[in-house]
């Protein structure tokens, strides 16, 4: 019989074609979770100074803001916790809501118009072959870069109604004598012309960059369409720079509801606080050292602000969106 032997022995050009084994070494249990760990208290590390600055100057003051406006404190003493008595005030308080009302004119004298205006300046400055280009764009941002109460007591002077120079223009031209700024019916429009003289140069860069970013292609588009520059404009420059319209109107709503140094500056809130906003009926409270009153007055105006920008936001905001 004859003997039978196995070769165990792979091919050889198995052998060859067969990487060679190589030797994986072991992970010591825990060290990716260790690892992990290090990262993320590296990271609360590396953002602590900011949590503690904002946690300092502004977590707690909003809070401790909130329980003032439920307490009876005049900057001495102890908190009296009086509960919804300030809020309950505040609403049923006509001065308030004269406040608000005053807020909601001056909103309405300045935000369409400057919106709207800027938006016209950004178109013509980047469609157009004008040649004073950079010296128009110095002229419009040059007051909002100048100190607002430089700025204010030009403006006095300006409207001024025994020495103003448009009072006197105007009555050289046989016109009547305007009290710009001691008549409730001029008050409000005066601070309005103000606003929009100072911070237009802020509304014409957020549209400039708005306006710079369409492309030339839209407008071919349009112009052999046969629309016209009133069209173009209202069709096709508007809708696409809708984002930084709405951008545009929630700061400005913002900015209109704490407004105090314009009036104040101005007209003191006159005459017969027919131009005190809710910034400066806020500012009599604390002045008066009812900081409980004036706590929950700050709530209601971040409230009612929320909720205009909101409403803002989901009017500007388009289709597609």
């Amino acid at each position: 019989m004859a003997n039978l032997t196995w070769n165990t022995r792979a091919p050889q050009s198995a052998q060859q074609d067969s990487p060679p084994a190589r030797r994986v070494r072991g992970r010591r249990p825990g060290s990716g979770g260790s690892r992990a760990r290090q990262e993320r208290w590296w990271g609360l590390a590396l953002i602590s100074p900011f949590l503690l600055i904002f946690a300092a100057f502004t977590a707690y003051p909003l809070v401790y803001a909130l329980e003032l406006s439920f307490s009876d404190w005049h900057g001495a003493g102890v908190l009296r916790w009086v509960g919804w008595s300030n809020y309950s005030y505040l609403l049923t308080n006509g001065d308030f809501w004269a406040s608000l009302g005053n807020t909601g004119v001056m909103w309405l004298l300045i935000v369409p118009v400057q919106t709207l205006g800027a938006v016209a300046v950004a178109s013509l400055l980047t469609r157009s072959r004008l040649r004073f280009k950079k010296t128009l764009r110095t002229v419009v941002i040059l007051p909002y870069v100048t100190p607002l109460a430089a700025m204010a007591q030009a403006f006095v002077l300006l409207f001024d109604d025994h020495f103003g120079a448009v009072d006197r223009v105007l009555t050289a031209l046989g016109g009547p004598n305007i009290g710009w700024l001691t008549t409730t019916t001029w008050a409000k429009p005066a601070i309005a012309l103000f606003v929009i003289w100072k911070t237009s140069g802020f509304a014409l860069i957020i549209m400039l960059a708005a306006v710079q970013g369409i492309t030339p292609e839209v407008y071919e588009a349009a112009s052999l369409d046969g629309a016209g520059p009133v069209r173009t404009f209202f069709s096709v420059t508007v809708p696409l720079v809708r984002p930084a319209v709405g951008f545009f109107v929630v700061i400005s709503t913002l900015g209109i509801s704490q407004m105090f140094l314009e009036p104040f500056m101005i007209t003191q809130g006159g005459p017969y606080n027919s131009s005190t906003t809710s910034g400066m009926y806020l500012y009599n409270h604390i002045r008066a050292s009812d900081l409980g009153t004036g706590a929950a007055n700050s709530f209601l105006l971040v409230v009612l602000v929320l909720l205009l920008s909101l409403a803002a936001v989901r009017v500007l905001r388009s289709r597609e969106d």
